[in-house]
């Protein structure tokens, strides 16, 4: 029996390499590919070689041989003939695939279709391509990303979540269930414009304002993180909106969007075990536990600073302690005709001491990267990719109110801890200023939706 399982698995390890050679023979994958693609079209004859071979294969020993692709070969692989379709299907359904990935700057192109998204692999230095089901990704703003996920506002300021990988696709709840918003109605019954009121708690502090369909996103939304519950195989949606930041929250499947309990200004989230913790923009740090029947907000720690100035972060490090990043960005202001904008010139970092409610400053990364920006803060091993940079930061940018700025220069580069200095993450710059950039970490997961 061992010898045979020994067999098995260099069986499987000779097949791998023969498909990994072959694979890079096709530049581009998308979901599309899958119903597309056909075998006489653009084959090249190593990779025909490693269909024969693989066809012939029981599709368990190519599903293994698949779980140890990439996912950008794995999705090509999957384009090839039927029997390599069968194996990716099955591997993707059963959720046995659990290859890491780095992660990849998601961004639009002028020169693309409305529906067309870039993917530029930090690790292969390359772009690939996807088509993204309707509505036009280049008419939706990108609010948050997170395990795979981008959350997308479209013209009607509907929330969706999107699977650019996998095509998956579904609205979250309507944006008329949040707290503050309110429909307007048309005689006809449609909706006709949004009432955003500007209250938290129970203090009103300006008028209503109202806000045509597709221009309340501009203001309402700021931040959108999606979360995986490992205890119950749900997700959770947390919403970074104004007015001034508040919190609303929707497990997948929920009707409407649940306000948490009234405190504003945040700017960040982190969550773990059942706890949403949330930062503050003068460093304070509250925890809502989302588990139970009722919610209720515990303070973790009170202010760090008495001004706003930076951009601050909350994030899980690799040993599991929690981190704050304070992101400093000075405005630029160039000649008369172009817009201001602003770049980033000083990044520090500190480990929150709960149980002394203190920061302890932190000198540098030691061997990992950060990402930050509008997705999911979140640390990667340069061990595992020794193609990023140890001890710098990736970003792209999430200045406040930087939707009404939609055309001017973004701030997006590889930030050195050791300099202070920003160097570009390719050259020239190959996206569009809006929607802006974002960093996503491909994966296959799939969402269950609750009845």
């Amino acid at each position: 029996m061992e010898m045979l399982i020994r067999a098995r698995k260099m069986s499987i390890w000779c097949l791998y390499r023969l498909v990994l050679r072959a694979l890079p023979k096709i530049f581009a994958f998308s979901p599309s590919l899958l119903k597309t693609f056909h075998r006489d079209e653009h084959v090249h004859p190593s990779l025909t070689e490693a269909a024969i071979v693989g066809s012939e294969l029981p599709v368990d020993i190519l599903v293994d041989i698949f779980a140890l692709l990439e996912i950008p070969d794995l999705v090509r692989a999957g384009s090839v003939c039927s029997s390599w379709n069968a194996a990716y299907t099955s591997l993707c359904s059963l959720g046995m695939y659990r290859w890491p990935q780095a992660p990849c700057l998601f961004y639009t192109s002028e020169s693309d279709a409305d529906s067309v998204a870039c993917l530029y692999s930090l690790t292969e230095k390359r772009v690939y391509k996807v088509t993204l089901p309707e509505p036009p990704i280049r008419n939706r703003y990108l609010i948050g990303s997170s395990y795979g996920w981008l959350v997308t506002a479209d013209e009607m300021s509907e929330l969706h979540m999107v699977n650019p990988i996998t095509g998956e696709q579904f609205a979250l709840p309507s944006v008329t269930t949040i707290e503050q918003v309110k429909p307007i109605y048309d005689d006809a019954g449609a909706i006709q414009e949004y009432e955003l009121s500007q209250y938290y708690g129970e203090e009103e502090f300006s008028t209503p304002q109202v806000y045509a369909l597709d221009k309340l996103r501009d203001t309402l939304y700021v931040k959108a993180f999606v979360f995986s519950e490992t205890f119950s195989g749900s997700w959770i949606v947390v919403l970074l909106h104004n007015p001034i930041a508040q919190l609303s929250f929707a497990k997948v499947g929920d009707c409407s969007w649940t306000w948490l309990p009234p405190n504003a200004y945040y700017h960040d989230c982190v969550y773990t075990d059942g706890l949403l913790f949330a930062v503050t923009s003068i460093g304070g740090i509250d925890a809502f536990d989302l588990t139970g029947p009722t919610i209720s907000r515990k303070v973790i720690m009170d202010r760090s600073k008495d001004f706003i100035f930076e951009q601050l972060y909350l994030v899980q490090a690799p040993c599991g302690d929690l981190l704050q990043v304070w992101r400093t960005q000075d405005v630029v202001r160039p000649a008369e005709d172009e817009e201001i904008f602003v770049e980033t010139r000083k990044i520090m970092l500190y480990n929150v001491n709960v149980k002394e409610k203190k920061l302890v400053e932190v000198n540098g990364l030691q061997d990992h990267v950060l990402f930050l920006g509008l997705s999911q803060s979140f640390f990667q091993s340069a061990h595992e990719y020794p193609q990023l940079k140890t001890n710098h930061v990736y970003l792209t940018d999430d200045d406040t109110g930087f939707a009404l700025w939609k055309s001017r220069h973004r701030d997006v580069g590889v930030f050195n801890l050791e300099n202070n200095s920003m160097e570009e993450i390719v050259s020239p710059r190959l996206w569009c200023s809006w929607p802006a950039p974002i960093w996503i970490t491909p994966n296959l997961s799939k969402v269950k939706l609750r009845e």
